[in-house]
């Protein structure tokens, strides 16, 4: 039960509401537990004496037993549904803060659709263990426990032959509860699989279309949504299963007690009041062990949510920030990468013992073919990912030795596919310097070219952008992400093909922006359109991992046989 002993540690911000929903539960199921004698009151002093003063009295008692009860039963739910709302709110916060220091090889090996449902169904399902399961659980066991002490008052004997058929119900319990808890699991997997199918399908909407592939992606869903229904049927069946076989041994009990009491009535040992009162406890107690079995069984299902949360949470950062790294001042923006390798598997080399110096304000082009090693120097400098081998400086400081903060701070990333939030274009601008003025907002947005669409728009910088800015064309999101880069004011920019995916018209309107944008700053730019990099300080060219060639464009294209000449000659003979 570590899961579960886990999932209350979120209950102990609460403990004060938890203990009078405690209370409110045990007065609830003591107040029940009150009626059966006077029921046998009824039978052995009303009926046998006809003390109508003493059925008045029982009757007056009912009524208040049960007014008491109401008020109980409205105290435990309504503080037990507080509980249970706030321990959801803050296991998802958990993991929402835990993701967002995961390092983003994380995010590479799952999908989005599965971690999704993370936060939200397998969080959703916790609700159940705490709130409705831990109510009738306490209720439950207090109604058990009182029964068997009441079922003792009354007769010892008769007790311990209903004991018999317990030892087969914890058995069964046993044996399902595993079951279960197994079963669980796959139901948790396969709404997973069907949160991730569906985000997948509805974020490439466009190319399923294009394709005409809605009867194909049909087909995927119903065999998944299929799945799905048997994981469900599967665990439906186990419960299912579990209910009877535990009612059916308590039955067995009743049957023993009907006949052992029975004829302990006749003989004089008992008197009828007793065995009336006793079978009552006897069904209380069978109710309970019925109840507590279907509430283990819940708790199981529950906890393989659980247990695919607490993953999450016990998942390590592969990147972690040093204890005692320092914040790195605002710098110049000298570069150096010291003998750099990289492995994303631990296997294949993406770097390979990789040199290079760029001074600040220098603009250095990383080129080559795909895979060759560019996307990776790209994510290594703002630690995205750490290096396997060497280390990488800025201004003669390892990025390792300071703060992930102080560093991205001072890095800016344009990238080629830009990720725009559903808000404003100011707001989504906004996003580079949350402090920024409404002056510098504009002032950021007309250097990069934002100005020329923005002042055609009914709404202006106002305009809300839609999901991912749908409602923009690329080059205009291309500009809004470089307007704020410009906000954020970075000393090292990271361009990453931020021109591919153009058309003319508009890039050129973009790279009028990047050029302003580069000013005075050291900038990365990773491109194949090798006309946009012919100004660069320095080229690179990168192939398998390793640094081949480094020069001017001029430099570069000197070298007949060099793979910079190659990669130029292709481009513009195709253009040709």
């Amino acid at each position: 039960m570590n899961s579960y002993s886990r999932l209350l540690y979120f209950v102990r911000p609460y403990y004060k509401r938890m203990i009078f929903a405690i209370i409110c539960m045990i007065i609830a199921a003591a107040a029940y537990l009150v009626v059966p004698w006077l029921i046998k009151n009824v039978v052995d002093e009303v009926l046998e004496d006809k003390n109508i003063f003493m059925l008045n009295l029982i009757v007056g008692a009912i009524v208040l037993i049960f007014l008491v009860r109401g008020f109980a039963t409205y105290g435990q739910t309504y503080n037990m549904s507080y509980i249970g709302q706030r321990v959801i709110i803050d296991v998802r916060e958990a993991i929402f803060k835990h993701l967002q220091r995961l390092s983003l090889s994380y995010f590479d090996r799952r999908k989005t659709g599965v971690i999704m449902s993370n936060l939200t169904n397998d969080v959703a399902a916790l609700q159940s263990a705490v709130v409705d399961n831990l109510i009738s659980f306490i209720t439950e066991s207090v109604t058990l426990i009182g029964s068997l002490v009441s079922m003792f008052l009354i007769d010892w004997k008769l007790t311990l032959v209903t004991f018999t058929t317990v030892p087969v119900v914890l058995v069964i319990i046993n044996v399902f509860g595993k079951r279960l808890r197994l079963a669980g699991h796959d139901v948790q997997g396969r709404i997973a699989d069907i949160t991730a199918l569906l985000q997948e399908i509805i974020s490439a909407i466009r190319v399923v279309k294009s394709f005409a592939r809605e009867d194909f992606e049909v087909k995927r869903f119903e065999a998944e949504n299929k799945r799905n229904f048997n994981a469900v049927i599967k665990a439906t069946k186990l419960t299912s299963l579990l209910s009877p076989m535990v009612e059916f041994s308590a039955a067995i009990a009743v049957a023993v007690i009907l006949w052992y009491g029975g004829y302990s009535v006749v003989t004089g040992t008992i008197t009828a009041g007793s065995l009336i009162a006793f079978l009552i406890y006897a069904i209380n107690l069978s109710n309970p062990v019925k109840r507590l079995s279907q509430v283990y069984g819940n708790i199981q299902k529950a906890l393989a949510a659980a247990d695919r949360v607490f993953e999450i949470l016990d998942t390590k950062t592969e990147v972690k920030e040093r204890e005692n790294a320092k914040v790195l001042p605002d710098i110049k923006g000298d570069v150096e990468f010291k003998h750099v390798h990289f492995s994303y598997d631990g296997d294949k080399q993406a770097l390979q013992d990789f040199n290079l110096s760029v001074h600040a304000g220098e603009s250095v082009a990383l080129v080559g073919p795909s895979g060759a090693g560019k996307t990776t120097l790209a994510n290594l400098l703002p630690r995205f990912y750490d290096v396997t081998g060497g280390a990488i400086t800025i201004d003669g400081v390892d990025i390792k030795d300071v703060t992930f903060k102080s560093l991205r701070n001072q890095i800016g990333l344009v990238p080629q596919e830009t990720v725009l939030f559903n808000a404003t274009i100011k707001e989504n601008i906004l996003y580079g310097r949350l402090d920024a003025t409404d002056e510098e907002v504009y002032e950021a947005a007309r250097a990069a070219n934002v100005l020329e669409f923005t002042d055609k728009m009914t709404d202006g910088l106002h305009t809300v952008v839609g999901e991912r800015g749908s409602s923009l064309s690329g080059g205009q999101r291309q500009r809004v992400a470089i307007a704020r880069a410009i906000l954020k004011n970075p000393k090292i920019l990271i361009l990453d093909e931020a021109t591919s995916a153009l058309d003319t018209e508009s890039e050129k309107l973009v790279q009028e922006a990047l050029e302003r944008l580069m000013e005075g700053r050291t900038a990365f730019v990773i491109a194949h359109r090798l006309s946009t990099i012919q100004n660069a300080h320095q080229i690179v060219v990168l192939n398998q991992g390793q640094l081949v060639e480094k020069g001017t464009h001029q430099e570069l294209l000197a070298l007949e046989e060099g793979l910079y000449n190659h990669l130029y000659s292709v481009q513009f003979s195709n253009k040709g």
